[in-house]
């Protein structure tokens, strides 16, 4: 009998997940671990550092991973380490200082909902700058102790790392999370049972578990339906951010909207205040209206009233396009049974979030849904609150986009997190340790400017070597494996200077953000970068959506140029653009160069990280920038058009760049002295730190939304709650009312002297009188109210002036109103009179929008 040669049956491995064993003295270790507060606390992330460089590295600087993975002989001698002790003894004390402070109860609780949230480039649920926000402003609310729950997505996968092939051509890598090595608790029950929230889809139910994320004070709670109890098809719903089709995200906001309600409700959380994060969370209000129908026994109209009064609605995006909307085919599919629920017809229920009622071809927008169930809406810059109103106008037809209540809180970003330790080590010096707790008063930040300047060089060359040795170690094995020629790495890498002036570029790849605007002119460019006397280089870095063909082409062409002899080594490009990249970036570059097209940087933060850290910005007035913007603190370009079509104002945007770089930008940084540096480029940066920083950290933007919503979204949701809702139904009743004898309203008279029609002149006074018959009505919430428009651009009319008509008396269902308008500007102008609804107990205009021109 012949032998064989092989006789192995397949591997049966089972997985097991051994925990650190830690020494009873190095408990606190892991606690500190667990919380996300070592994020932004330095001495605690230094902490970690130190136990072991190389495994810090290994473990990716992941707390958790790295207890993970240090052996258990290493662990007894940290245990035995006296000075070490000492040393975690010290973080642990500020660490339970730090969460043992009192709740804040001044000010109203807030649930947050959003997409995405970036906190650590450890965790991965975040793609950008909205996650980036996101993640921020959870670390403010608990360096103030606001009363804040936060609802998100545990991604299996995340968002893509990005890899670059040898020809330059992006390459998405999905790398599934370990969450035994993640800074996450699984939520469990009074039986150690993992608590699952159970979320109604068509025909079936999707389960998903719960992790619990302690940023500092705050509670984030992630959704996750990656379990054995639902299908292939539902387990997927949390694999990737902004992965999938249009089906999945349909999915995906189901979960996150209606799902994240379930699961506060499964928790028995309340809070005063529902705060959407862009409107992919935007059916939170579709369950809030279904608990509060068929839980609290309210008609619909008076639970939209309950809903709307504590809702809130932030949106990032400047175009109408980056909005998400589905098909009635699909969004039927998924939400069929909601009306029922909520005694609506099915028109009633979709056209919610139709821009067009009753337009059959118009798609469901989570945009519009959210519009029209949030009491108040903001963009995220004073421009794109400008920009929001015009690009929400459609919605409440009958108003000019100006008088829309759309409003803005400027986006800001989390000093403690994104300040370079050194660079906090210099504030906390010359301002005091204090200051964190009062970062926005600019009084403080006037104490740069006692910095002496050669503190000030010394902190940025500290960053800048920094920065380049980090590009030497990290990218060094990468390069060589993907972009050949191992000569000509070697030469990239010795070429990178930190005595050159260097300005970085770090973004998502959309065509609008611009980032071929520097590559208009190569020659001009190549003079530039190459002058020995004053060289400059360029840093590049960004991801492109995997279905943006024309964002992945724009880096495939910055990988090209750069690879062009003349150009090695002045311009890089940096793969895999995350928090931990972006760190170095915007603390090691001189200059944070930024090009959008203009208004389509809704605000844009990564110019704000670097403030704090020394870095100038040099980008369009567009975005949080035409705000920040000062002279002698760096550099703009302007926000005026000269051209209509793009490549014109591409060519001369970039002619511009190319200007101000030679003649004065490059000259101010090398106007050096004997010591070295150049006193006014050390003066711009004092200027920029103390002039621009304290306006936009995101304590200042925090404070903005509770000074400017929730407050007043709490103060009036009290109201409409109050005695049994008695508030919400009044005034449900009363629209009722209006809105079925509105039709019937007669206009009886309009009284306008024949000089105001014929010959009107500057200056003179003119009697108006309008009768109206309200009819069944009998309700004297009727206003009457001029309205004056100009020409403005394109032809358009622009809303000149609006005077509302005085009701003078009552005569059975009449109503009688005057007003004696004073014209004081020539020129051509057209007016109207326009009625309204009118309540005091109405928060604004758009929350009941009916108007009739007469």
């Amino acid at each position: 009998m012949k032998i064989k040669v092989n006789n192995v049956n397949e591997s049966n491995l089972k997985e097991i997940t051994v925990k650190s064993n830690l020494p009873e003295s190095l408990n606190k270790l892991e606690e500190i671990a667990q919380n996300i507060w070592w994020v932004w606390d330095s001495n605690a992330k230094n902490m970690f550092r130190k136990i072991d460089r190389e495994a810090w590295i290994e473990a990716g600087s992941n707390p958790v991973q790295l207890l993970n993975i240090l052996s258990y002989e290493k662990l007894v001698e940290m245990g035995n380490d006296a000075e070490f002790v000492k040393k975690l003894d010290a973080v642990y004390a500020d660490f339970k200082e730090y969460m043992s402070a009192p709740k804040n109860t001044v000010n109203p609780s807030i649930a947050y909902f959003s997409m995405e949230y970036g906190l650590t480039e450890v965790l991965k649920i975040y793609s950008g700058g909205l996650g980036v926000l996101a993640g921020d402003y959870l670390k403010e609310a608990s360096d103030i102790n606001l009363d804040l729950t936060a609802v998100g997505f545990l991604y299996r996968y995340g968002y893509f790392t990005q890899s670059l092939s040898v020809d330059g051509q992006q390459v998405p890598l999905y790398e599934a999370q370990n969450f035994n090595n993640l800074p996450i608790q699984q939520v469990k029950d009074a039986n150690d049972q993992p608590i699952i929230v159970e979320v109604p889809y068509p025909g079936r139910t999707v389960y998903a578990y719960v992790w619990k994320v302690s940023v500092g004070r705050i509670s984030l709670y992630l959704l996750d339906t990656d379990m054995d109890a639902n299908s292939e098809f539902d387990r997927v719903i949390t694999h990737q951010l902004y992965g999938g089709d249009w089906e999945n995200r349909m999915k995906q906001e189901i979960m996150l909207g209606i799902g994240g309600m379930l699961l506060l409700k499964k928790l028995g959380i309340e809070k005063q205040v529902y705060h959407c994060n862009e409107g992919h969370a935007a059916l939170i209000n579709v369950q809030r209206l279904v608990d509060n129908v068929q839980g609290k026994g309210l008609e619909f109209n008076q639970a939209l009233e309950v809903v709307r009064s504590s809702s809130l609605y932030t949106v990032h995006t400047p175009v109408p396009a980056g909005h998400d909307s589905f098909t009635e085919e699909l969004f039927g599919k998924y939400m069929s049974d909601y009306p029922a629920k909520l005694n609506l017809t099915w028109d009633e229920f979709i056209d919610m979030g139709r821009e067009h009622p009753g337009d059959h071809n118009d798609k469901f927008s989570m945009s519009v849904f959210a519009c029209n169930t949030c009491q108040e809406v903001n963009g995220v810059s004073w421009l794109h609150g400008k920009v929001s109103q015009e690009m929400f106008n459609p919605i409440w037809k009958g108003y000019y986009p100006e008088e829309l209540h759309v409003s803005y809180v400027t986006n800001g970003v989390h000093l403690p997190t994104w300040t370079a330790s050194e660079w906090k080590a210099v504030y906390e010096k010359y301002f005091t340790k204090a200051f964190y707790a009062d970062q926005s008063n600019s009084k403080i930040w006037q104490g740069v400017y006692q910095i002496p300047d050669q503190v000030i060089w010394d902190t940025r060359m500290t960053m800048k070597n920094r920065l380049v040795n980090f590009i030497k170690e990290q990218f060094r094995e990468n390069w060589l494996k993907n972009q050949g020629d191992p000569s000509r790495i070697v030469n990239i890498l010795e070429a990178i200077n930190p005595n050159a002036l260097i300005i970085g570029f770090g973004r998502r790849f959309a065509t609008y953000k611009r980032a071929h605007l520097l590559f208009t002119d190569l020659e001009r460019l190549e003079r530039i970068v190459n002058n020995p006397n004053r060289p400059v280089q360029f840093l590049f870095t960004g991801k492109a959506h995997p279905a943006d063909g024309g964002g992945q082409g724009l880096i495939k062409r910055i990988i090209e140029i750069s690879r062009m002899p003349q150009f090695l080594g002045k311009i890089i490009f940096l793969e895999n653009y995350d928090m931990r990249l972006a760190k170095r970036l915007v603390s090691g570059v001189d200059i944070w160069l930024n090009t959008p097209t203009r208004p389509l940087e809704a605000s844009g933060t990564s110019g704000e990280k670097a403030q704090m850290n020394g870095v100038l910005n040099f980008s369009v007035l567009d975005g949080w920038w035409l705000e920040g913007y000062v002279k002698g603190a760096g550099w703009a370009l302007t926000e005026k058009r000269t051209y209509e079509n793009d490549l014109y104002q591409d060519q001369l945007d970039a002619a511009t760049i190319y200007s101000m770089l030679e003649n004065e930008i490059v000259p101010l940084y090398y106007a050096k002295n004997t010591k070295g540096f150049s006193p006014e480029w050390i003066q711009y940066i004092k200027n920029s730190i103390a002039l621009i920083t304290p306006r936009f950290t995101t304590k200042r933007m925090i404070d903005d939304y509770i000074s400017r919503f929730y407050t007043k979204l709490a103060s009036r949701s009290a109201i409409i709650n109050a005695n049994d809702f008695a508030k919400a139904k009044e005034i449900a009743a009363w629209k009722e009312k209006i809105a079925q004898g509105w039709d019937a309203i007669e206009v009886v008279k309009i009284d306008i002297p024949d000089k105001l029609l014929h010959n009107p002149q500057v200056g003179e006074d003119y009697n108006i009188n309008v009768v109206i018959d309200v009819k069944g009505i009998n309700d004297k919430g009727i206003g009457v109210e001029l309205v004056a428009t100009k020409l403005g651009k394109n032809n358009a009319d622009v809303l000149y002036d609006v005077e509302e008509l005085k009701l003078i008396k009552t005569e059975g269902s009449k109503l009688y109103f005057s007003i004696s308008y004073q014209l004081n500007r020539a020129g051509s102008f057209k007016y109207g009179f326009r009625m309204f609804p009118k309540n005091e107990d109405l928060p604004h205009r758009q929350d009941f929008c009916f108007v009739r021109w007469i």
